[in-house]
């Protein structure tokens, strides 16, 4: 007997290709929010429903409704965007949203704050810059990374345009976005009419993340993600095809060991021109194969764990037609990104600022970003690129202008004097808007950094490369499991600690400690320090050395995650 299907899906299958009722919502003045099932649909369209926990015990005693806002995030391929666009982009923070920008992990910005009454009039902003929501959210592919690579000017163009044209030729093809958003005609012959030729009507099981990378940089996290391509240059820096990786993914959830992150694995090698083919061809696959009747194994990195990466290559070569070769050798170096002017290979120039975990705003008696970023956006001729390290790259300066940008960025005091570990620090929003943070993120991380630099520092340690993230709950946007250092909240001020991610982004965490309190996360981390500083190998990154140490215990991949947990050197003891 057949299992029923998840709620989510009977929600999908009844919207009529993802209208539902968001129109009619959208009109009722009495609430700021939209239906339940509306909430799932609002996804697609590159949104969520959330409120301001902060004050929701006053206004509960109040008697009044939660402070709904709806969260925005746009689908900007590769992370670039042009100048003109960036300025838009600040207007609509200003004029509608909670005057900040939030630069995420997957290349994008996203808005805070919007009230229902204010939606339209923000998508329609978005599109007068040429830029949209859809798919940004929801289970589809979603916004496609792309390795930033500055000083490889050719390999970057080329990452970047496979990016984009699998962003375009994965996109969903229902016309309720500008139905319902921007005002656009129906069809006549209505949903009948409609065609979903990669998704279908129910589209995929779970959310779907497609990087692009050019190696030596893993700045995009390859392996955490569902689909991954990995140039392979020829002795010209030229892309002469690229190694397909499939099955990573980050989210879990506390106490269910059935529930891991799991790296990505190395499937094969394609040809530059069958990689659009690959793309449909691995979502296709995840579309038919994957669980529906349970949305906490419907990713597909449990599919491939279920069927097998033998299988699930063959039915990827059926359908494409052909073979797939034998990965080719690569390397990865680091997953962070490279700060300061960079020369390309054009002769044009590319400044990286670190922007501490993604928000642009002016802070007082600090940094000026949205101010500064604005008057770059001014005056700049080239573009702008987002990182997946939550940072941004003024792009393309033609030489004769790098001095003008220096006289800004100094201005606004956008250079940062960041520490080694506070640039390898990245976090996820969490409270007070995200409905699923279990603890804080985005608001604490820079305080414990503070602390940990000072037990750095007395180590003699300050200015070593180690990567931290943090996130508010289980589900690893900040993809935290792979991380050197990783905290993932368990309740308010608590946190599991995870250690031994690799510094390159190719092997997981293990879990060292739970339940941790500030001043238990500097106590377990202090003596490793110690030990690290005094006991390591030349050039051995941190993870590395905990792992050799016998302080914790390596990762294969996911089904090995919840397996050896604990300080191990201790438990021998």
């Amino acid at each position: 007997m057949s299992k029923e299907l998840s709620r989510n899906e009977r929600i999908k299958e009844a919207s009529g290709y993802l209208r539902g009722t968001l129109a009619e919502g959208l009109t009722d003045v009495v609430t700021g929010a939209i239906s339940e099932d509306d909430q799932q649909l609002v996804k697609f369209h590159g949104m969520y429903l959330q409120d301001d926990r902060d004050l929701r015990a006053e206004r509960t005693k109040k008697k009044l409704e939660k402070a709904y806002s709806f969260m925005i995030r746009l689908r900007i391929p590769g992370g670039v965007c042009t100048p003109s666009q960036w300025l838009q982009i600040d207007r609509i923070a200003q004029d509608y949203a909670n005057g900040t920008l939030r630069l995420t992990t997957r290349q994008t910005f996203q808005f805070h704050g919007v009230i229902k009454s204010n939606l339209k009039a923000t998508m329609k902003a978005i599109d007068t810059a040429l830029l949209d929501t859809l798919a940004a959210c929801g289970d589809v592919n979603r916004n496609v990374l792309a390795s930033t690579n500055p000083d490889q000017s050719r390999a970057h163009r080329t990452a970047y345009e496979l990016a984009k044209s699998i962003s375009d030729h994965l996109l969903p093809q229902t016309p309720a976005y500008r139905e319902i958003w921007l005002d656009g005609e129906k069809i006549a012959g209505g949903e009948e009419d409609v065609t979903e030729p990669v998704y279908g009507r129910t589209y995929l099981p779970r959310k779907f993340k497609t990087v692009v990378t050019v190696p030596p940089s893993n700045e995009v996290d390859i392996f955490a993600q569902d689909l991954g391509f990995i140039a392979i240059l020829d002795k010209n820096g030229e892309v002469e095809g690229w190694n397909v990786t499939v099955g990573g993914g980050m989210g879990m959830t506390h106490g269910e060991e059935d529930t891991y992150p799991r790296t990505a694995d190395v499937m094969g090698f394609c040809q530059p021109e069958d990689a659009l083919a690959v793309a449909e061809a691995v979502v296709t696959v995840q579309r038919d194969w994957g669980d529906r009747t349970s949305r906490k194994h419907a990713r597909l990195k449990y599919t491939i764990e279920d069927r097998g990466l033998a299988a699930f290559r063959a039915e990827v070569e059926r359908r494409i037609g052909k073979p797939l070769g034998d990965p080719r050798p690569f390397s990865f170096d680091s997953n962070g990104d490279r700060y300061g002017w960079v020369e390309g290979e054009d002769g044009r120039y590319h400044l990286t600022l670190f922007i501490e975990n993604g928000r642009v705003r002016d802070i007082p008696d600090g940094p000026a970003l949205m101010t500064g970023l604005r008057r770059i956006a001014e005056v700049h001729d080239g573009e702008f690129r987002l990182t997946a390290n939550q940072n941004v790259i003024i792009a393309n300066v033609r030489p004769e202008n790098r001095a003008a940008v220096d006289a800004l960025v100094a201005e606004h005091g956008l250079t940062s004097h960041a520490t080694a570990l506070r640039r390898n620090a990245m976090a996820c929003v969490a409270l007070p808007t995200c409905g699923l943070a279990l603890a804080e993120s985005e608001r604490y991380l820079p305080s414990l950094v503070t602390a940990l630099e000072e037990r750095l520092n007395l180590r003699g340690l300050e200015d070593d490369e180690i990567t931290i993230r943090m996130t508010g709950c289980p589900n690893g946007c900040a993809r935290p499991y792979i991380a050197e250092i990783g905290l993932v909240g368990k309740g308010p001020g608590r946190y599991n600690l995870y250690l031994g991610g690799a510094f390159d982004g190719s092997r997981l965490s293990k879990l060292y400690a739970a339940d941790l309190q500030h001043d238990e996360i500097v106590a377990a981390l202090d003596p490793l320090f110690a030990a690290y500083a005094h006991q390591r190998e030349p050039s051995e990154r941190f993870s590395d050395f905990l792992i050799r140490s016998g302080i914790v215990a390596a990762t294969t991949n996911g089904r090995d995650f919840h397996a050896n947990t604990g300080p191990i050197a201790r438990a021998a003891e």
